[in-house]
């Protein structure tokens, strides 16, 4: 299969870069690096009631009622991620002619950084941050990185983990360093350790490393990115890590693979309907089972995870019928029916202002029926290679490239040195409507574009929606 690595990656991976004793760890076989070796302080971590918690938050959130094979769990991914951590410090420290400094204190703080980097995941992927909070908490700011920074501690306390403070900070430091708002590193040696996991200079990190091949290998996608490559042609120049221009299409199609599985699999027209439909279940039952309140404290949040939908259908409250009837409706796959979609125009998106259902509403015309604002759900959908609209390797995002392991010198590529055939934009904004109620379907359609023709001129959606779909009842 496209995603998985072959035998002769996987070994040189192991071998070259693995100093764990085999005989002082437990090992475990992953789908996809094969065994991982696990150290006894990351298993302090691991055989705990808050880390095994993840066993029951699904990777991709719904998306396996879509794709069927997409059932991997947040645990596997998290040791895949301890496992590459510590795979990327080595493959660095054991770099010829290159002294940093780089002791065991390091390379056990990466490795922490890497297997409690999602400790504090909500339910049912972003969408618990993204989107259910916002809308219960009035645009609440939390973040599943600030929580696992405070889950780490938790953990650490609750389970009197011996661990120095100073390598506690750091872990929680780590897992934070992709935020714009982290706060700044208690160290200023080695800075370049912080690129290993949550990288908030380029985005080029072993998370994205092993979640892009877990997840298209789950959905049998069969896409090709051998990571491999850039631990292999890394290192390190004044702090910062840096690649082998030779790799600047590896680069770029991690960047490429990144987007397109957002396109296709995590924001799947179908995928979007039911995490629509869970974000309104959520929202119904939030003041009964009080399930925001929860991410105030960790000793109460990691007792939520994706069985919240169970303990919702089989609750003997009254209270709960509206969220029990969008569950059972999902069950049945009697879903939010996608009307269709729009890609904003290229020369559109920088003055581009979120589209609401009211201003779907205000393109329906008299036919009839009327469409409410509660009948309708919008979803404006950005998708880019992790830097809005700019290029991911251009000197602003400093993604920084040398030519071999003799000289220092560091340098930004710009895309036409490269290839011709690389996109010119590096962002879509994609617009979607979906009709909560099947009767007003078409009604829905019609509005829709009726917006798109008073806003952009004419239709601009790639697809009609056909005549026989918008008759069904």
């Amino acid at each position: 299969m496209g995603a998985c690595l072959n035998n002769e990656d996987l070994s040189r991976l192991t071998l070259e870069t693995s100093t764990v004793d085999p005989w002082n760890s437990k090992h475990v076989h992953d789908s996809v690096h094969g065994n991982i070796y696990l150290d006894k302080l990351s298993l302090k971590f691991i055989d705990t009631e808050q880390f095994q918690r993840l066993r029951d938050l699904k990777q991709l959130g719904v998306t396996h009622m879509v794709y069927p094979g997409a059932v991997h769990s947040r645990f596997e991914h998290s040791l895949g991620v301890y496992w590459l951590a510590g795979a990327a410090i080595n493959m660095i420290k054991n770099l010829p002619g290159e002294d940093l400094g780089i002791d065991h204190f390091d390379i056990q703080t990466v490795k922490l950084a890497g297997l409690l980097h999602d400790v504090g995941h909500g339910p049912f992927s972003h969408v618990f941050e993204r989107e259910f909070l916002p809308r219960v908490l009035n645009g609440c700011q939390w973040s599943h990185e600030e929580m696992s920074r405070k889950m780490i501690e938790h953990i650490a306390d609750e389970h009197y983990i011996e661990i120095e403070r100073e390598m506690l900070n750091k872990v929680e430091e780590m897992v934070v360093a992709s935020k714009e708002n982290a706060p700044s590193k208690s160290s200023k040696e080695k800075l370049f350790l912080y690129d290993i996991v949550a990288n908030g200079r380029n985005g080029i990190d072993v998370d994205k490393f092993d979640y892009m091949v877990r997840d298209s290998r789950a959905c049998r996608l069969g896409y090709e990115f051998q990571f491999p490559r850039l631990l292999e042609n890394m290192r390190v120049i004044d702090d910062e890590i840096c690649y082998r221009a030779k790799e600047c299409l590896t680069v770029h199609k991690l960047f490429y693979m990144r987007a397109d599985l957002h396109r296709t699999v995590y924001t799947h027209a179908k995928v979007k309907a039911i995490e629509l439909m869970i974000v309104d279940a959520l929202t119904k039952a939030n003041d009964e089972l009080q399930i925001a309140p929860s991410i105030q404290d960790p000793a109460t949040y990691w007792k939520l995870d994706d069985t919240i939908i169970k303990t919702i259908e089989t609750h003997p409250s009254p209270k709960l019928k509206e969220s029990k009837d969008l569950i059972q409706r999902i069950r049945r796959r009697e879903l939010y029916q996608f009307c269709n979609e729009f890609s904003v125009p290229k020369e559109k998106l920088e003055h581009f202002k979120t589209v609401t259902p009211q201003d779907i509403i205000c393109s329906q015309k008299s036919c009839g029926v009327t469409i409410k604002e509660e009948d309708i759900v919008v979803a404006n959908v950005k998708i880019d290679m992790t830097r809005g609209r700019n290029n991911p390797v251009d000197r602003r995002t400093r993604c920084l490239f040398s030519q071999d392991y003799e000289t220092n010198d560091k340098f930004t590529i710009e895309d036409e040195r490269i290839s011709h055939l690389l996109p010119s934009g590096h962002q879509d904004m994609i617009v979607r409507v979906y009709s909560k109620k099947p009767e007003l379907f078409a009604a829905v359609c019609e509005a829709f574009d009726n917006f798109q023709v008073k806003t952009y001129g004419k239709i601009i959606q790639v697809h009609a929606t056909p005549e026989k779909k918008k008759h069904q009842r």
